[in-house]
């Protein structure tokens, strides 16, 4: 018997030991006793409903770069989270008290790791998240640490990219539960002036034009260079935060918010595929 069907074999014996064709009116003890029943099993469902028995870590580096519709979706689907800030000295919690980490992006290289001690702290937590095989998802500087973590390098990307592009999955990528039902070609959002080195023994799942590298595996380990949970509200915080990466690059902040505009509705239904590819195919694949 699994686990909804032992909530619903509760309910109906709680239901069922309460007699209402011999309560009066007056017998406001067992409607009372009833009532409650009911509620505590709605509460052992709602605990077992969907991913609800997961938990997630959810790791910033900076204030302004974070889930975005992450966060949305976890909500969404009743998984508990926490929001662990490491910029700030957050203390790092055990690893087996989460199914499943994510990892966000910092204007710090990964390439000055060293000079950063909550950078340093959190490369060794990743590296203990590579070693128990625990499901990983780094997103730009998130994917970047994860490729030094594996012994590969970080460097400078041949042009910085900002706004909205497109990458291609590759033939391991077509084939990959992360991108299950994946279209061979999605628009994403960027902004980003590193990329990673293919670590040795991962698999390359993605490519750009203008950036080569876009995501790997290794295990159950992902990096992403692309962004696919960011929002408009987000790139408004950016736009003003690194306003000289726009200058950079010859673009102004209302240019890419429209970028970004004309391509959030369909990166946000495939940030949610991905989520739900990533939970079922990934995180509950053992």
């Amino acid at each position: 018997m699994n686990t909804g069907e032992r909530a619903w074999s509760l309910k109906e014996r709680l239901g069922n030991s309460v007699d209402f064709s011999r309560a009066s009116s007056n017998d406001t003890k067992a409607i009372r006793r009833y009532a409650h029943y009911i509620r505590v099993f709605e509460l052992i469902v709602q605990s077992f409903r969907g991913e609800g028995l997961l938990k997630v870590l959810m790791i910033k580096n900076c204030d302004i770069e974070g889930p975005g519709y992450i966060r949305e979706y976890l909500i969404n689907k009743g998984i508990q989270f926490d929001l662990l800030s490491a910029h700030r000295g957050s203390v790092f919690p055990s690893m087996d008290e989460f199914d499943a980490f994510f990892v966000f992006g910092t204007p710090i290289s990964a390439n000055n790791i060293k000079e950063h001690q909550f950078l340093e702290k959190e490369s060794s937590y990743i590296e203990g998240i590579v070693e128990a095989d625990k499901p990983y998802l780094g997103i730009c500087f998130g994917g970047q640490i994860l490729a030094v973590v594996l012994g590969a390098e970080v460097r400078r990307n041949p042009v910085m990219e900002i706004g909205s592009y497109q990458v291609r999955l590759t033939d391991e990528g077509k084939s990959d539960p992360l991108f299950r039902s994946f279209p061979e070609v999605f628009p994403v959002f960027h902004w980003h002036g590193d990329t990673f080195d293919i670590p040795k023994g991962a698999l390359k799942l993605a490519a750009g034009e203008a950036c080569l590298n876009q995501a790997f595996r290794c295990g159950r380990a992902y990096a992403l260079q692309f962004h696919l949970e960011t929002k408009c509200s987000d790139v408004a915080v950016w736009a003003r935060a690194y306003a000289s990466e726009l200058s950079s690059v010859g673009k102004r902040a209302d240019q890419v918010l429209k970028e970004c505009d004309v391509v959030e509705e369909e990166t946000r239904s495939s940030c949610y595929l991905m989520l739900n590819n990533f939970f079922k195919r990934v995180v509950r694949s053992r």
